[in-house]
């Protein structure tokens, strides 16, 4: 009885047929039942070629204003559209596993067919009522000395990664995803190279690693809509394991390019470029996509509670870390890892900036023992910043500042501190026996 009732509840709903009145550029109108015709609603298009998928993304009159996820090669006036009234849906399953997919969640890998799970879960699913759902969960070892030192983490939290173009946001995400104490990982990749997403499942992740992750890409080559998608498949994947109980590590690279498909999404639908272009939509889609990250909605049948801890990298234009996305972003998330390029220039990798990097769960965190060291460790860095430049040109005098004179002898243990390769894990003991080395007289790491 159980398998037919399941079998019933995976019926699709009823479909209803419109037809297309015109095309301009990625935009299709189409009219039809008003039944159907709801924002958000999928349509399949009829064409010679095969049905070309679209989703309704706005309204000009009693006419829809449809986008495709493919190709629109066949598209004609009067072409045959059905109409679906149901919302996109999912139905994730353990299955997922191991697997690379794609936005509509079909296998991209060249493994077996994929198992569906029973319960459905919606494609743009709603974040956990603020008064419903848990708070944050004890500290989460992130295998990066840095980050578990200057920028730790709680299971739930979300935090932003912001650098520009080639400064080692992809390489950063390597490290966490091999190096993290979590049950599951979900990856997106948003609008990343074509040569990436292998490179990073089979190089990045290996065995172990993929063993225990959920890979989810659309190129820059796919459409708008189909980059979207992705990244709210991947937040409903992260989902759908929370509820199971699991501690879940939701990486996705990038927040930036899922806020240019909006963008393009939002321009082709008819509203007005507001800040650098950007469509108001992007700025309403953001936080009802990052706050699906976090704790899940609060247990009260005894089971293990699951959270979704969100790593976003965000790609900054031209190094501007107050563009728009990046400003938007910043005030969503619960803190921000910066990625400074002259960091990066000078060989130290991950180029992250300390000074400039803050957790805002940092202060709940610490140990008794680990605040003084981390404070101190800031002021020494903080005293060689401000006095980096006539460091270099020699305009410094010895014995001067007594601070200044101890960061510049501990500068070079705390760079290989901050230093790390990218197949090299630290857990978060040895990190901190590591800094007391350094600020007590020591010059190795741990």
């Amino acid at each position: 009885m159980q398998t037919l009732i399941d079998r019933i509840e995976r019926l699709d709903a009823r479909v209803l047929e419109g037809r297309v009145t015109a095309l301009n550029g990625l935009l299709i109108e189409a009219e039809g039942p008003q039944a159907g015709l709801s924002l958000g609603a999928h349509a399949m298009i009829e064409t010679p070629m095969g049905p070309a998928e679209c989703e309704i993304v706005g309204f000009r009159g009693e006419t829809a204003l449809m986008m495709p996820f493919g190709p629109l090669e066949g598209v004609r006036p009067g072409a045959k559209t059905l109409l679906s009234p149901q919302p996109a849906r999912v139905r994730p399953s353990p299955g997922w596993l191991g697997r690379v997919l794609d936005g509509f969640g079909r296998p991209l890998d060249s493994g077996p067919p994929l198992v569906e799970g029973n319960s459905p879960y919606p494609l743009k699913g709603n974040p956990p009522s603020a008064h419903g759902r848990a708070r944050l969960g004890d500290r989460m070892d992130l295998g990066v000395r840095v980050l578990n030192t200057f920028v730790p983490m709680r299971r739930g939290q979300r935090l932003g990664i912001f650098a520009g173009s080639g400064v080692g946001k992809s390489v950063l995400m390597s490290m966490l995803a091999q190096g993290c104490d979590a049950d599951v990982i979900v990856i997106g990749l948003i609008g990343e190279r074509g040569r990436e997403a292998r490179e990073f499942v089979e190089d990045v992740l290996g065995p172990e690693g993929r063993a225990r992750s959920v890979v989810i890409t659309e190129t820059s080559d796919a459409p708008a809509l189909a980059r979207r998608q992705a990244a709210h498949l991947t937040l409903t994947t992260a989902e759908f394991f929370r509820d199971q109980g699991k501690d879940v590590l939701c990486l996705m690279d990038s927040v930036t390019r899922f806020a240019l498909a909006q963008r393009e999404i939002g321009l082709a639908a008819g509203e007005p470029p507001t800040t650098r272009g950007y469509t108001p939509s992007v700025f309403a889609e953001l936080p009802r996509l990052l706050e699906r990250a976090g704790p899940g909605p609060e247990r009260t049948d005894g089971g293990k509670q699951g959270s979704i801890t969100g790593l976003f990298t965000v790609l900054v234009d031209g190094d501007d870390h107050n563009e728009p996305v990046a400003d938007a972003v910043r005030g969503i998330l619960d803190g921000h890892v910066v990625m400074s390029r002259t960091i990066a220039e000078r060989g130290r990798y991950p180029a992250i900036d300390v000074l400039k990097s803050v957790s805002r769960t940092a202060p709940e965190v610490y140990a008794p023992d680990e605040r003084p060291l981390v404070a101190e460790a800031r002021k020494v860095l903080s005293a060689y910043a401000d006095m980096e430049e006539l460091i270099r040109l020699g305009a410094y005098t010895q014995g001067s500042n007594p601070v200044v004179d101890r960061a510049i002898a501990l500068n070079d243990p705390l760079e290989a501190f901050l230093g790390q390769s990218k197949d090299e894990a630290t857990d978060i003991p040895s990190t901190f026996a590591a800094l007391a080395g350094i600020l007590g007289g020591g010059e190795g790491v741990a």
